[in-house]
């Protein structure tokens, strides 16, 4: 099996994919800082290029399964990188998108809003001496509570052509799995 992980950021899917596949297959992971690419790198894959999601460098039908874990808030075109992913992937190929989405529950929301803008943020930062790291949990819940509506993704995942394509959620909404197949 080939799998592409786009967005791979520090390389935990991507680590996961080559598990998956074992000895036999093939893994390869894209993102487009630098950085995450370096982290990605001390771990066991090392099939990692630079590069985004809505200009994929690579050939028609190249893989059987394509994923990316928890950064479509970033993508700005659905789309365009929709296009992409179904035009990498083999027929038959499946498209799997993990995202952290605003629950439904309010109390699930406020808990939710509280600890990863609070105490995340105050965590991380006591840990890495870098008050930074707040400001970039205040960012994430914002990406998180004002993301992409899940009605919205299946529309357009469906639109670029892709069958089957459907969500499971779990936690009223807070994880949100999107899958579909190329037909």
């Amino acid at each position: 099996m080939r799998v592409l992980d786009v967005a791979c950021g520090s390389g935990l899917t991507t680590q996961c994919a080559l598990g998956l596949v074992g000895s036999t297959g093939y893994v390869i992971g894209l993102d487009p800082s630098t950085g995450m690419l370096h982290e990605a790198r001390k771990g066991p894959c090392h099939n990692l290029i630079q590069g985004v999601g809505e200009r994929l460098p690579f050939l028609d039908t190249s893989f059987d399964f394509l994923s990316m874990g928890y950064a479509l808030r970033h993508v700005s075109d659905l789309q365009v990188a929709f296009r992409e992913y179904r035009r990498v992937l083999k027929p038959g190929g499946i498209v799997l998108l993990l995202e952290i989405s605003r629950p439904r529950s309010a109390a699930l929301l406020s808990v939710s809003r509280f600890y990863i803008k609070t105490v995340m943020g105050v965590t991380f930062a006591a840990a890495t001496g870098n008050q930074d790291i707040r400001t970039l949990m205040r960012y994430w819940w914002d990406t998180i509570e004002h993301c992409v509506t899940p009605d919205v993704i299946l529309s357009a995942l469906g639109e670029v052509g892709f069958a089957e394509c459907r969500m499971t959620e779990q936690f009223s909404g807070l994880f949100r799995n999107y899958r579909a197949v190329k037909a």
